[in-house]
């Protein structure tokens, strides 16, 4: 039986990992940030929490790693810890940057000492190539980073971390470069789960309206639980590399919120309301990848359109909210 660690076990794409894994045979240990309130609504709505062996660590102490990784001798560390909000990370600029980065620093450094055999999965971000234009899309593996925000300045220290372990150290570490990737499990503030949500409260006369900030940006949104097939997929290769993880369809913001409203019978224009607050003060306007090398190298699929991206999210969100009122 293989032993896998994922870091951030309790977020979205942390659960939907954990499920997967666990239907592979693995024996999986969760991280758990030390000393906060213990959260593990994702796992419970998967129906896996007591499957799973979740621990507690501080991953900014490199004794704590280090003696989780001699205890536990794990074959694969899955690493989805951060502070993964771009907008938080504009208030908290210094926090962001410092675990972001010296955690990576410290799970690698402790694999490198301590189990230089276990793969090592890096979760990247598209939010490292920043703002390209128009002309550069769709982005590939090869193009320069040039983050525009505290999170994709981390995200982008963090990558370079793991890239240089595996060609300095020749650990086995690689970097899945994950697009905008939304299911139910997604936390409230997130702009894609918050316009789902509250298209289905407004459907069901529970909010009246809907907030935005700029309904412009054009983004690619996939779908969360095959996102995760495709980090187990690159921690299988003979030969570590970093992919790019996307849909590679450019959808505005505003179209997917039509379309949200549209598969509830609504109109979204009557609901709809700008909120100046939300603004970012660095916005990217339009940012799309190219999954091509992902779908060759590691037989990954990816088919879904945008419908019917937006088809299984609102029906995951119906089914997700029926639950929480089921455990209340």
């Amino acid at each position: 039986m293989k032993v896998a660690i994922i870091s951030g076990i309790t977020g979205q794409d942390g659960a939907y990992l954990a499920a997967l894994l666990l239907k592979k045979d693995y024996q999986v240990v969760g991280l758990l940030p030390d000393g906060r309130l213990l959260d593990t609504v994702r796992l419970d709505y998967l129906g896996i929490k007591d499957k799973v062996i979740l621990r507690r660590i501080d991953l900014l102490e490199e004794t704590q790693v280090k003696r989780m990784l001699a205890e536990t001798n794990p074959d694969e560390f899955y690493n989805l810890a951060a502070i993964s909000s771009v907008g938080v990370s504009f208030n908290l600029p210094l926090i962001t940057f410092d675990f972001n980065t010296r955690s990576v620093m410290v799970m690698l450094e402790s694999i490198r000492q301590v189990s230089p055999r276990t793969r090592f999965y890096q979760a990247s971000s598209s939010e490292m190539f920043g703002s390209l234009g128009i002309s550069s899309l769709p982005i590939k593996e090869s193009f320069l980073f040039h983050p525009v925000s505290p999170y994709g300045i981390s995200k982008a220290s963090a990558h370079w971390l793991t890239v240089n372990y595996r060609e300095a150290y020749k650990l086995q570490t690689c970097c899945g470069i994950l697009f905008n990737h939304e299911s139910a499990l997604r936390p409230a503030h997130f702009v894609i789960k918050k316009i789902i949500r509250s298209a289905i409260q407004i459907k069901n006369g529970d909010q009246k309206e809907l907030s935005l900030g700029n309904v412009s940006v054009v983004r690619d949104w996939g779908y969360a639980p095959l996102f995760v097939e495709a980090m187990w997929r690159m921690m299988q290769q003979d030969d570590m590399a970093d992919y790019l993880i996307c849909s590679g369809i450019p959808t505005s913001l505003r179209s997917f919120v039509d379309m949200v409203f549209k598969k509830l019978d609504l109109e979204s224009s009557e609901f709809l309301k700008t909120d100046t607050s939300l603004l970012r003060k660095l916005e990217l306007e339009t940012i799309y990848g190219d999954n091509s090398l992902a779908k060759a190298r590691l037989g990954w699929e990816y088919n879904l359109t945008t419908d019917d991206l937006v088809h299984r999210l609102v029906e995951d969100e119906i089914d997700f909210m029926n639950w929480e009122k089921k455990m209340k």
